[in-house]
């Protein structure tokens, strides 16, 4: 059976450039570096079981991150170009802002906010964030999954 050559991975020398300071900033989430140092082998000219072995991830993945880069519009950053795609999904209920007040209201004490309680149960606190108005509305299986 003959091996199968990968498509050539073209890289510009502006895009080599934020490609390897990419992999060489501490900073850079490993995700993003690992997907920097992919494209860079492969403009090297590096097989694609060969990087996959020296990066230890699957070929599949490579071969993925590879025809990404080839895919991307010529306007997108390096980084754009390295990001994770948008996912499926319904948007999320609540905004982290919500989430943070509703945290920092079960940190007071419930007769605070004139509740007849010694302790917070995950029924009081829903109800007191409705009657704040923190949200519209909230289970207790939601407020015991954010706590």
């Amino acid at each position: 059976m003959p091996l199968l050559a990968a498509d050539p991975v073209t890289v510009l020398p502006e895009q080599r450039q934020a490609l390897e300071h990419l992999i060489r900033t501490h900073s850079t989430p490993q995700q993003l570096a690992l997907r920097a140092r992919i494209i860079v082998q492969a403009a090297d000219g590096m097989g694609v079981r060969a990087s996959a072995r020296e990066l230890g991830v699957w070929p599949k993945t490579v071969r993925y991150w590879c025809k990404r880069w080839r895919k991307a519009a010529d306007r997108q950053s390096v980084p754009e170009r390295l990001a994770d795609a948008q996912r499926s999904g319904a948007p999320a209920t609540f905004t982290p802002e919500q989430i943070c007040a509703l945290v920092a209201m079960t940190c007071e004490k419930p007769s605070e906010s004139e509740r007849p309680i010694s302790h917070w149960s995950q029924r009081e606190i829903a109800d007191e964030a409705i009657r704040r108005g923190l949200v519209p509305n909230i289970s207790q299986r939601s407020v015991g999954r954010f706590l």
